[in-house]
């Protein structure tokens, strides 16, 4: 599927510092040790349970197609950069390997969700890149899924392009739909990733008419059952909806039925169930009622506790921006470096990575629902019991359950080995995993907090370099 938006990216792409490290990592020639780094996130948004990983892939196809140009060259040039450096990035190929999480999976605090390998400039490089689709992506795919949750299975519409973000809206409708939305308003998103695309009409359309019966009437014959009218540019009750009663009858003696009404402001509850009152007393039980103006899960919930009556929701602003949490604590870690783990000190244990090169396993209860999530080393197998990070006593037997590795190859050696998925696929793959997550992990309020533990082996690899970095006394105070 082609990418028109994507077409000027470039690996200037990038924070300025990134590009200096690099420069600096060339010139004093440690441009070529080996390095490993983790993508991880520290606390789960939305006061939520989880995150839908979202991103990845196109991430890492852009990488494999980036070159810098001559005109990169230059500009890079003229900020200072030597001509030895630039030399070598005429001819610079990513070589990296990635390992990743499947997108669409459901993942939680600190465990990896990316592990890139590579010489420490390329690594280096692509940081920034990694953090920003990975990031933005999960969450609004995490957004979406939480709107569809409380819409209980009620037809969810993402209509937020024009309050995204510029040309993020495009990724935001890829990951709202992966999140589990039925569709989009979005037009170039629709054709890019082969979406289902929906559309109503504005206030507009209907003040354009003057005559709000008129307005509607002229929508309806050009589009017919394809049809959801605005009712509530004046007056819902007491003008769009006789007036939309009218319409639907001289529709009627056309052959021509409508699919619904979108109500945009007001108590949407109660007029929702006044709308419905009228079109069931007028012989028009299956024309839907939608609903749209500001929403997110909680008004959702809400709505349908009050028992309003509606089909479905159009949902923009809030679900594009991740509104109530914009931005992730997604962080990308070096954890090896010349085949020795390295570990990021800090006065809090929960800013410090876990070091050495990992993989992630996930066990199942007897029920086949997730169980626990456990972080080893890349050498160590199945481990037999996981410990609380930052809490030795805490631990947890695995003997018996179900252990699935979470990490697939998405790239070799600069090039991408795992197959182009459709997002309709992905978002299939979110909503099956989504169902194997426990309920008290899903709630809006006060989730029930996932297990994530490490290994012993590596429990005690990174005590070890906590206390020969910190000394016991150091570290006896970060326990404190």
């Amino acid at each position: 599927m082609k990418q028109p938006f994507l077409k000027e990216f470039s690996p200037l792409y990038t924070d300025f510092y990134q590009l200096t490290m690099a420069e600096g990592y060339f010139l004093t020639g440690l441009f070529r040790q080996k390095a490993v780094f983790d993508l991880y996130y520290r606390k789960n948004p939305f006061q939520g349970g989880y995150l839908i990983a979202a991103g990845m892939d196109e991430a890492v196809r852009l990488l494999s197609k980036f070159r810098f140009t001559k005109s990169d060259l230059n500009y890079l040039k003229e900020h200072g950069f030597k001509q030895s450096f630039l030399n070598y990035l005429k001819t610079f190929r990513f070589g990296l390997n990635v390992q990743s999480v499947r997108e669409g999976e459901i993942v939680f605090p600190h465990e990896p969700l990316m592990r890139i390998e590579g010489s420490i400039l390329e690594a280096q490089l692509v940081e920034t890149l990694l953090i920003n689709f990975v990031h933005f992506s999960s969450l609004v795919a995490t957004k979406a899924s939480r709107i569809v949750q409380a819409a209980s299975g009620r037809k969810v519409v993402e209509f937020g392009l024009r309050r995204a973000q510029g040309l993020a809206g495009i990724m935001a409708s890829r990951a709202a739909y992966i999140g589990g939305v039925d569709g989009t308003s979005n037009v170039l998103a629709a054709k890019t990733y082969d979406l289902p695309i929906f559309g109503t009409q504005a206030h507009s359309w209907i003040q354009a008419f003057r005559n709000e019966e008129k307005s509607f009437w002229e929508y309806a014959r050009i589009h017919k059952e394809k049809t959801v009218l605005l009712i509530d540019t004046y007056s819902t009750l007491q003008s769009g909806l006789p007036h939309l009663i009218r319409c639907l009858k001289r529709l009627r003696k056309k052959q021509i039925e409508i699919h619904g009404v979108r109500l945009d402001s007001g108590d949407l509850a109660y007029l929702s169930k006044e709308v419905r009152r009228v079109l069931d007393v007028e012989g028009f039980p299956r024309v839907q009622i939608f609903a749209s103006g500001q929403l997110d899960e909680y008004i959702i919930e809400s709505l349908l506790k009050q028992k309003a009556s509606l089909n479905g929701f159009g949902v923009g602003t809030k679900l594009v921006t991740a509104y109530d949490e914009p931005a992730l604590d997604m962080v990308y870690k070096l954890s090896e470096i010349n085949c020795q783990p390295e570990i990021k000190i800090s006065d809090t244990l929960s800013k410090m990575n876990e070091p050495g090169k990992k993989k992630v396993f996930r066990f199942f209860a007897k029920d086949g629902q997730f169980f626990l999530d456990g972080i080893a080393l890349e050498h160590e197998k199945t481990p037999p019991k996981l410990i609380h990070p930052f809490n030795s006593m805490a631990h947890t037997k695995t003997k018996g359950l179900k252990a699935e590795p979470l990490f697939h190859a998405l790239m070799k050696k600069g090039k991408v080995v795992a197959g182009k998925v459709p997002v309709r696929e992905i978002r299939e793959y979110a909503k099956k995993r989504l169902v194997l997550l426990p309920e008290e992990h899903k709630r809006f309020f006060y989730p029930h907090i996932y297990r994530v533990g490490v290994s012993k082996k590596l429990f005690d690899l990174k005590e070890k370099m906590i206390l020969k970095r910190l000394g016991a006394k150091c570290f006896r105070m970060l326990l404190c």
